[in-house]
Order: structure tokens, then sequence, then C-alpha cells
């Protein structure tokens, strides 16, 4: 069988798979960039949506986590897949530059972005000269 082949799944595997004893937990792939004004985080997890992931701050730790959805689109049965069933979780400790109150997170296709904002005492800013 080539990789572009489609792999049969069972109803018996699918309920087997949506039982919640056996969910995987995945460590989601993250970039993370950063200008002057913000540091932005992004997460590839497939099969989350917007009802299905929480992002959290507690004692400096930011924790994002999510729980993959089987279903296909409407009107169609699944029949293949080729990302795991089961839950994402990922861990970041935040410095004291950022302001915890301004973070915001969105997802849209599978992508967690959570924008976190620097506090205004860490930006940089330039400094004039005078002559």
């Amino acid at each position: 069988m080539t990789d572009k082949e489609v792999t049969r799944v069972e109803d018996k595997d699918i309920e087997r798979m949506q039982a919640p004893e056996t969910d995987a937990v995945y460590v989601p792939d993250v970039d993370i960039c950063e200008n002057n004004e913000r540091v932005l985080l992004t997460a590839d997890m497939a099969g989350v949506d917007e009802k299905s992931v929480d992002v959290t701050v507690d004692s400096g730790v930011l924790t994002v986590e999510g729980r993959a959805q089987l279903d296909g689109p409407a009107g169609y049965k699944l029949v293949g897949q080729e990302y795991g069933v089961g839950r994402y979780r990922r861990d970041f400790t935040l410095s004291d530059a950022v302001n915890t109150e301004g973070i915001k997170a969105r997802v849209r296709n599978g992508v967690l972005q959570v924008t976190l904002p620097k506090q205004e005492a860490v930006k940089t800013r330039k400094i004039e000269i005078e002559a």
C-alpha cells in the first residue's frame, strides 16, 4: 500500500479510538516569534476547534490544551485518518516581561495562535540624543 492510498477504518475502530481511556496525549509543534510589542505562539493542533481548546495562565505558566475531533465533514463517514485522536497539551513558563492580562488566543483550521503582549517597561524604545 502506498502513502497515497486511504486506509479503511472500521466502525468498531472508530468507537475504540473515541473511548476516553485510550486517549493519547500529543505535544503540539509550536513556533514562537516576537517583535517589540508582543510574542506570538503558533501551535499545530490538527482536529481542534474553538470549542475543544483551552488556554490558561496559572502562576506564570501558560498551558494550551485541546482535544482532537474525529468528525469528518457533514454528510461524510470517516474511512481513513493520518493523525491520531487524543488530547494536545503543552506548558510554557512565562517571564515577567509578558502582560498576562492582555493574552489573546484564536484557533482556525487546527492552528492555535496565542498573542502574548509585552509589559510596557520591557518594550524597546529609542532614546533621543540631544545636541
